[in-house]
């Protein structure tokens, strides 16, 4: 028996997927394409593990803590995130609207709610604003480009990408507040 999602996603779908289907249109645009592709997979984990374990040159002083505090953040923040996508089952745009073009950006599930890569970037671009905002000059256009490239490639909705986020940015604001 397949999952039923929350209506309310039913009436999200229906008034985003017009949008998603334009700005996954501009993909016709092989360089465009590529940057979104090339976001997408720097989301996925290697530009956040990169920081993580950078924290030690960017703080003499304190960065095995920060280490753990990344760490154990982005570990609590991926165990909510993939509960909440499991319990509320939201079909990716472009399963559930043939006319979302798929990018062949491969998906790891069906399920787009919420984005866990967006989550990521505004967790991780939160915690460099408390500890090195001197990094975000770089951090945050790039932060931004993984939250376009998840809808660009047809892969989420922008309510998808919105709740993301609001959750990385509620991680970060938790983990900052309990580190001290």
């Amino acid at each position: 028996m397949k999952p039923q999602p929350p209506a309310v996603f039913e009436r999200l779908d229906l008034i985003e997927w017009q949008l998603c289907q334009r700005l996954a249109g501009f993909n016709v645009h092989p360089p465009w394409l590529a940057l979104l592709r090339l976001a997408s997979r720097l989301g996925d984990w290697p530009l956040w593990v990169g920081l993580i374990l950078a924290q030690p040159l960017l703080h003499p002083a304190g960065g095995g803590q920060r280490v753990v505090q990344y760490t154990a953040t982005a570990l609590l923040a991926i165990g909510i995130y993939r509960l909440l996508k499991t319990r509320l089952c939201r079909e990716r745009p472009f399963i559930t609207f043939s006319g979302i073009i798929r990018c062949s950006e491969p998906a790891r599930d069906r399920y787009s709610f919420p984005s866990g890569h967006t989550m990521h970037a505004v967790l991780f671009c939160s915690l460099t604003a408390a500890h090195a905002p001197w990094l975000l000059p770089g951090l945050v256009p790039v932060a931004l480009l993984i939250a376009v490239s998840r809808v660009g490639l047809g892969l989420h909705y922008i309510s998808d990408v919105a709740a993301g986020a609001l959750l990385g940015l509620g991680f970060a604001l938790a983990s900052l507040q309990l580190a001290g």
